[in-house]
């Protein structure tokens, strides 16, 4: 029976897609010897980072020093399963893997949790959830660069999860790098104290490996096993019974719904019958496991390990993130869940083709099975059909989303202008969100019903060179920023830290694509959020011959109107088609025009043909063109239809 059960995992490796389907092994690899993954010790730890620093290149070689891969010196971004994290070279999605390592002076082997988080601020919320299951976290900071701005969030995140961090001084074999600065940016920006031995950065170099077996010590000698785990005794269930916390989830079409548990106490079984305290409902449980990397089944997961538990749960909705299993029977106490994620960025996703609509909507309820920070509401327009409004936690998560799209689906789409929620009081003391521009009250309701209107703010904090110290003011004063903190002396002899505090809706556009290249590259920002403050804000409309087009609206700062309005009517005129009549565009705010323009009609010379005469002869021929003109106007066929080519070129973000 073994050989067509692996037959059939291979079978199932090659026809379905690894990113949506992961092939499930019940023996690991063919010759191995089978090990007892229930009666080892355990760690779980995760690699926190600011992006570039290294992250996914330290993860190849953790696994490859412990002989869970095979030993090769290129880049292979196991953990990096998705086309777009190993095309951008990020990490977007957070991943599990166990390995086993044999310390110098114990009996037994250790199971080491590896939980691979992403490095953007975008995804701070995979960093969040994999940190609130770990007991430690390595703290990778490239020795060239020092702490950058991400690397502080990563860190006060960490912080938040009470795990012990381990700082990690990458690339320290190139001659740029520069350990003591580095150390002295950990002492005075994070606040750790380098010079306990507990606290120490260790050295390495993950492209070489060189120092990466000291990681390894540094994670057992520096955390211990949950408490009051008894080794063997997978019976043992522990004073509290059973719980296990649900920290992600993904749908196998073949096997349903698949949980990634950290158990916090007691042990379960193959056959065992769990409740989740979220829903009440309850579950059989079919197959457990763990990766390593490839899952692998095991008959017992027990406290202190995180791994996959498949149920007959049939929906992704009832895997609650932050959710507590317990054993049938049992009264325990349910461990803190997650804060439910808040999109910050909204934005409509619609076919360019109005008939492939149901084929993208089953591709995005696909996707955003797989990725429970996505909202999703169904949204109609006049000028683009049936489409979605989706949030996000922000533009890169929004892009990544857009190209796996593409990729994975094959999906030709149109995404309107970002845009971030907007609240709303009015004068009877009620709120509104306004995540759509077509929501949000115009000048004349303003007037009469609406009290306050208010944007999302964020505090920024970004670190630069000294010497693009100007460039960086100029451009958050641009972007309406307020100063709020400026600091030379904590980041070294070369760089600055500053903080802003900057409307939210300024830099889901193009602020981090000026700030890379007025910077040269060198600059990093991250932000948190900072509520809501009162704002001057103005919806700006679109008329094209006289026609809404509510596509194209947009919630922007009174200031920036008539800039936008401008530029926005230019690219209307150079987008539309000329007509055999003139068509005038125009960008309104309530009843006044900020911007117009005209498309000049398709004229047809009937006087070409006429030589000499009286003038009235030529009056003649161009009264019945007017006349002519004027009726196609009036009829159907005189409404100008803008075609979805001229929104792709308006809207689509990566043609600008």
């Amino acid at each position: 029976m073994a050989r067509p059960m692996r037959f059939f995992a291979a079978a199932l490796r090659l026809s379905v897609r690894p990113v949506h389907v992961r092939a499930f092994s019940t023996g690991g690899v063919r010759g191995a010897p089978k090990i007892a993954y229930d009666e080892l010790e355990t760690r779980t730890f995760s690699i926190i980072a600011h992006i570039d620093h290294g992250k996914s290149t330290l993860a190849d070689r953790l696994l490859e020093i412990t002989d869970t891969i095979p030993r090769d010196s290129a880049n292979r971004q196991v953990l990096d399963r998705l086309k777009v994290e190993r095309e951008r070279g990020i990490t977007v999605k957070s991943q599990a893997v166990s390995m086993l390592h044999q310390p110098a002076g114990r009996d037994a082997p250790l199971l080491l949790n590896l939980i691979d988080t992403p490095g953007h601020v975008d995804f701070s919320y995979e960093v969040s959830r994999s940190l609130s299951v770990c007991q430690s976290a390595l703290l990778v900071v490239d020795a060239t660069q020092g702490v950058q701005a991400q690397s502080i969030s990563v860190f006060k995140i960490a912080q938040q999860c009470g795990v012990t961090v381990i700082p990690v001084l990458n690339k320290s074999d190139l001659p740029a790098a520069d350990p003591e600065r580095c150390t002295a940016q950990l002492r005075d920006i994070l606040g750790i104290d380098t010079s306990l031995p507990e606290n120490a950065p260790l050295l390495i170099s993950a492209k070489t490996g060189a120092g990466v077996d000291t990681v390894l010590d540094a994670i057992v000698a520096r955390t211990s096993a949950p408490p009051g785990v008894v080794h063997g005794d997978v019976s043992a269930r522990g004073p509290k019974g059973l719980r296990a916390l649900v920290f992600d989830s993904w749908y196998d079409q073949y096997r349903g719904v698949i949980a990634l548990v950290s158990i916090s106490d007691g042990a379960v079984r193959k056959g065992d019958t769990v409740v989740s305290h979220h829903t009440g409902k309850r579950y059989e449980v079919l197959d457990l496991g763990i990766n390593n990397p490839e899952p692998c089944s095991t008959p017992v997961l027990r406290k202190g390990q995180v791994g996959w538990m498949i149920t007959n749960m049939k929906d992704t909705a009832e895997a609650s993130i932050g959710d507590t299993f317990f054993r049938l029977g049992e009264k325990v106490e349910p461990l803190p869940g997650f804060r439910p994620t808040v999109p910050t960025v909204f934005a409509g996703i619609f076919p360019t083709d109005k008939s492939d609509f149901l084929k993208l909507e089953d591709a995005i309820q696909r996707l955003a099975i797989n990725d429970r920070s996505i909202t999703m509401q169904k949204e109609s327009m006049h000028t683009l059909g049936q489409g979605y409004r989706l949030g996000f936690l922000g533009t890169l998560h929004l892009d990544v989303f857009r190209q796996r799209l593409e990729d994975e689906y094959g999906h030709e789409i149109l995404v309107t202008t970002p845009t971030v929620p907007y609240r709303v009081t009015f004068k009877d003391g009620t709120h509104r969100l306004c995540p759509n521009p077509v929501d949000f009250p115009d000048e004349a309701e303003r007037k009469t019903h609406v009290q306050s209107v208010e944007e999302p703010f964020v505090t920024g904090f970004l670190v630069c060179p000294e010497e693009y110290t100007g460039a960086m003011m100029d451009l958050c004063a641009e972007h309406r920023g307020e100063p709020l903190e400026m600091d030379f002396s904590t980041m070294g002899q070369s760089q600055v830290h500053m903080q802003y505090r900057l409307p939210l809706a300024e830099i889901v556009t193009d602020f981090f694509d000026k700030l890379k290249s007025r910077s040269s590259g060198f600059a990093s920002f991250d932000y948190e959020d900072g509520g809501y403050g009162p704002s001057d804000l103005v919806k700006l409309r679109f008329l094209v011959a006289a026609t809404p087009v509510d596509a194209l609206e947009l919630v922007l700062h009174r200031s920036k109107a008539q800039y936008f309005a401008r530029q926005w009517v230019q690219k209307l005129k150079e987008a539309i088609p000329r007509q055999q009549f003139e068509i005038k565009i125009q960008a309104c705010v309530g009843s006044k025009v900020l911007a117009s323009e005209t498309q000049s009609a398709y004229r047809k010379d009937v006087t070409a043909g006429l030589y000499g005469g009286h003038y009235e002869r030529k009056l003649k021929h161009l009264n019945k063109q007017k006349e002519g003109k004027k009726r196609l106007r009036s009829m159907s066929l005189g409404r100008v239809q803008v075609p979805h080519s001229a929104f792709l070129k308006i809207l689509d973000t990566r043609q600008k």
